[in-house]
């Protein structure tokens, strides 16, 4: 507890008033100092307390700065009372007249302070609370009155006076008093302990009541003649009006407020509780005290019993009124309680039940106390089978060690969570991979135990592995991919002491892109896996070979001490390729460029790859069939590529850009239900130039923007062409790139373009692959959830291709899911490519997402993805690439490949 340094003022005010009782007490200087002291002191003292109120009143608002004036003008009231006193009394040295006007100022103190205290906001009550305080602030005042009515009224009653009018005005102290006090008991009933300036308002009742007091036996002593100015009587109001200067003084403590903003109550404090029957219980006793020693009760002492008896019984009969219908109320609330805990156990135990997670509560040595239903949908046992057994136990001897020291490491964490991965044997004896977070919830004494949420992961742990090597191998040789080429290229130069340690080798096969046209996609995998398996053959152990796409290969060579011994490997590779490959029973030649590049030339991996690709198009443009290392001075041929992107920035302006629409079939129906917008380029001395060369090059320089926000308009005012005057709403998809999707207001930009072409933002679709997404999540999710928001449909192209983590898939919103062509190629083969075919759609089944097939080639394909519930399909086999009016032209006509429509059971 702290303790807070008086004020000086409170100090002051406090040693005043000790001064004032002292000298009264003691009566120095005799009844002439006293008096005098004791009248120049009760005004000065009352005029000081009534300014203070006054002060605070500017500084309060509302009905609080009402009630500080209340109390400042009855203070200056009595004051004025008090200054007239004086002035008979000790300028004139005259006998105070009575009645006079000291009594005018004096009594008028009383309504004037009583209005001040009624004004002071309290708690809000109801009909019934307010009809209860009621009656107990008769009960005071009745109780007070009958008092007073046995101390001081009948007994000046009794005695009579000079006038009729001195009686009266001596009879209006005493009930004037019994209204002060019963007001200001009301007030202090009511009031809240923790509201702005409780404190003060306290002692400003205290002050009322010791004044009251005095009052009260002044009148008695002014009926008797006993009383005379400076006696032990005028410490009262002295003291009484230096309550109410510090109380004026006193810093408010706790929360300003009006009558508004204090909230309906029902609670009673206990004060207010008790004041009314300690007011009645001390008048009864005053009353059977009086009648004891005087043995004589009159009219009036009767009636105010009765009175007090009556209003005992009506405050009962509230009191039993209330009690019942607070029970009324507590029951229905109990009941509604009740119901509510009901209704969310049910909805607890259906989500457990329901969950994908097995939930345990085991005790501190691994007995299972709790199992919920959801293990037997997960892994066969039926929950009762479980209680009671041991954890470790059921675990088996592989997962056992890993469950003791997971709990173990949060055995003295309260709330301590682990997560393990383990192997669980199923009822049916398969093992699978489960994850499994445990929670120390020993502290708790409603649980005392570990709790164990327990969840399958092996279906979507095997998809992840399988993503994973597609994404880092070559779905058809096996090589390792481009990403995975990267990867090793880093590692190689970090393992490596000197930078010429490493070197790289760029194939380009001469002679693929005929094979592949005149006898087939079928040809040209067999001589790709042909190719494959002789390059494996060629390179030296440890060294990698990769498959970047198409036709074109690349070999991590590390450990070389010269150029010499990489040129080795790549003789030995061209050597081998010369040699001729038997595909379909014909002898096929096909020749290779090859790029070699060392890290000796090159700040970074990029420039690395940048320097092999130049060697490799070196030897291509040489004729082919050869080697070719990196020289400085094939930078020259970056030339070209400048002279395509100064084109490339001028073909907008010059209306050189088309877009073609590839449609989107329902494999269901067959139907049309949208477009893919393919931008072309058709060159003005080039001709129609291959996407692959110019996008790359919009890419880098930053001219995607700007190219992506002329495909979108032109693509959306496509779609409101078609589907102006009829009812068909046809999805547009566009691609949206890695620079675009970094530009950070791809959002704005595309509300701008809906806006400007009427576009229905349902109908819009926006295409994103793998690597677009996951360069930075955060902010991407920002991005994805910024589109979403405008009503854009947003779709993962190339799904499987890239690093395709499900923890991405579950947190981006995502509506499409793009079956990458090198899966569709290999359908209709091997049974394993099928099946990971069927598990991406059931993948995106699961997530509620819609799943797309790129790439369709021949009937086998299509029937198969039929088969494997896939929701729509994009291909070759159905229809490339056309131009607006052509596809307008098979919308009106339909498609050449008819799909067959499925059976109606």
């Amino acid at each position: 507890m702290t303790l807070t340094r008086p004020r000086p003022g409170t100090v002051l005010v406090v040693a005043v008033i000790l001064a004032f009782s002292a000298l009264m007490i003691s009566g120095w200087g005799g009844e002439r100092v006293t008096g005098t002291v004791s009248n120049i002191g009760t005004v000065l003292i009352a005029a000081a307390a009534g300014l203070a109120c006054l002060v605070r009143a500017v500084q309060r608002r509302g009905r609080m700065g009402i009630a500080w004036s209340g109390f400042g003008l009855g203070a200056l009231s009595y004051a004025f009372g008090e200054a007239s006193w004086a002035w008979a009394e000790t300028v004139q040295g005259r006998e105070v007249p009575f009645p006079g006007l000291p009594d005018v100022g004096y009594l008028g103190m009383v309504p004037l302070t009583a209005a001040g205290l009624l004004m002071v906001p309290v708690a809000r009550q109801s009909v019934a609370n307010r009809v209860r305080s009621i009656v107990d602030g008769l009960m005071i005042a009745c109780s007070l009155l009958l008092v007073s009515w046995i101390l001081v009224i009948d007994p000046m009653r009794s005695a009579g006076a000079e006038s009729t009018l001195g009686l009266y005005v001596l009879l209006s102290y005493p009930l004037s008093d019994v209204v002060l006090v019963t007001v200001v008991l009301y007030m202090l009933a009511l009031l809240r302990r923790d509201r702005q300036d409780a404190g003060p308002l306290m002692l400003i009742g205290a002050a009322m009541l010791v004044i009251g007091v005095a009052d009260s036996v002044y009148a008695y002593a002014t009926l008797h003649g006993d009383y005379a100015s400076g006696g032990l009587l005028d410490i009262g109001w002295f003291a009484g009006f230096g309550l109410v200067l510090l109380a004026a003084r006193l810093p408010g403590s706790g929360t300003p407020v009006t009558a508004d903003d204090i909230a309906e109550t029902t609670e009673q404090q206990p004060f207010a509780i008790l004041v009314p029957y300690a007011a009645v219980l001390g008048a009864l006793i005053c009353s059977v005290v009086f009648y004891a020693i005087s043995g004589r009760a009159d009219a009036f002492f009767g009636n105010c019993r009765s009175v007090l008896i009556l209003l005992i019984v009506a405050r009962q009969m509230l009191t039993l009124l209330e009690n019942r219908h607070l029970t009324a109320y507590l029951e229905a609330r109990v009941a509604r309680r009740s119901s509510e805990l009901q209704a969310s156990e049910s909805r607890f135990r259906s989500l457990v039940l329901q969950s994908s997670e097995s939930v345990a509560v085991i005790d501190a040595d691994s007995t299972i106390r709790f199992q919920s239903d959801s293990v037997e949908r997960i892994f066969g046992y039926p929950a009762h089978v479980l209680v009671g057994l041991k954890l470790i136990d059921v675990a088996g001897r592989r997962a056992a060690p890993s469950i003791s020291a997971a709990l173990e490491s949060i055995r003295d964490q309260p709330l301590g969570v682990v997560v393990l991965e383990v192997p669980l044997r199923h009822q049916d004896g398969r093992v699978r991979l489960a994850e499994m977070t445990i929670t120390n919830v020993l502290h708790d004494p409603s649980v005392r135990g570990y709790v164990l949420n327990t969840r399958d992961i092996h279906d979507a742990t095997e998809l992840q592995e399988q993503l994973m090597h597609e994404a880092y191998h070559d779905g058809l040789t096996g090589l390792a991919s481009r990403a995975l080429f990267r990867e090793r290229v880093v590692d190689a130069l970090d393992r490596c002491e000197r930078t010429d340690d490493v070197a790289i080798l760029v194939l380009d096969l001469d002679g693929f892109k005929e094979v592949n046209d005149s006898l087939g996609h079928a040809a040209g995998d067999a001589l790709l896996l042909q190719v494959a398996d002789r390059l494996r053959a060629a390179v030296r152990e440890g060294d990698t070979v990769a498959r970047f796409g198409g036709d074109e290969f690349g070999v991590i060579i590390e450990s070389v001490t010269a150029r010499a011994d990489a040129e080795a490997v790549g003789g030995r590779i061209a050597a081998a390729l010369q040699q001729p490959f038997t595909v379909g029973g014909r002898d096929l030649h096909v020749a290779v460029s090859i790029g070699l590049a060392s890290a000796a030339d090159a700040d970074d991996i990029d420039q690395l790859l940048r320097n092999a690709d130049l060697a490799m198009y070196r030897a291509k443009s040489a004729g082919g069939a050869g080697l070719a290392a990196y020289d400085p001075q094939m930078l020259s041929g970056l030339v070209q590529r400048l002279e395509l992107e100064a084109d490339l920035r001028l073909a907008l302006e010059r209306n050189e850009l088309a877009l073609h629409y590839q449609p989107t079939v329902d494999l269901r129906t067959g139907d049309i239900v949208g477009f893919e917008a393919l931008v072309r380029w058709h060159h003005p001395t080039r001709g129609l130039v291959n996407p692959l060369d110019f996008i790359g090059i919009a890419e880098a320089t930053g001219l995607i923007v700007p190219l992506g926000r002329w495909v979108l308009t032109e693509a959306c005012r496509q779609a409101v062409a078609w589907g102006a005057g009829t009812t068909r709403r046809l999805k547009m998809a566009v691609n949206v790139s890695v620079r675009q999707f970094d530009s950070g207001d791809l959002s704005v930009m595309v509300a701008e373009v809906l806006a400007e072409t009427g576009m229905p933002v349902d109908q819009l679709c926006l295409e994103m692959t793998e690597s677009v997404l996951l360069t930075d999540t955060d902010e991407n999710l920002t991005q994805l959830q910024r589109l979403k928001a405008l009503g854009v449909t947003l779709a993962m192209d190339d799904f499987g291709t890239g690093y395709s983590s499900l923890a991405y898939l579950r947190r981006y919103p995502m509506d499409i899911l793009k079956i990458d062509r090198s899966f569709v190629d290999r359908l209709g083969g091997d049974r394993e490519d099928e099946a990971l075919v069927r598990t991406i759609v059931r993948l995106g089944q699961s997530l509620g997402m819609t799943t797309v097939a790129e790439g369709i080639e021949d009937a086998v394909q299509l029937a198969t993805l039929r088969d494997l519930d896939c929701d729509l399909a994009q291909g070759y086999f159905l229809s490339r690439p056309l131009p607006a009016p052509d596809a307008t032209r098979i919308l009106a006509e339909g498609l050449a490949t008819k799909l067959p429509v499925p059976a109606v059971a």
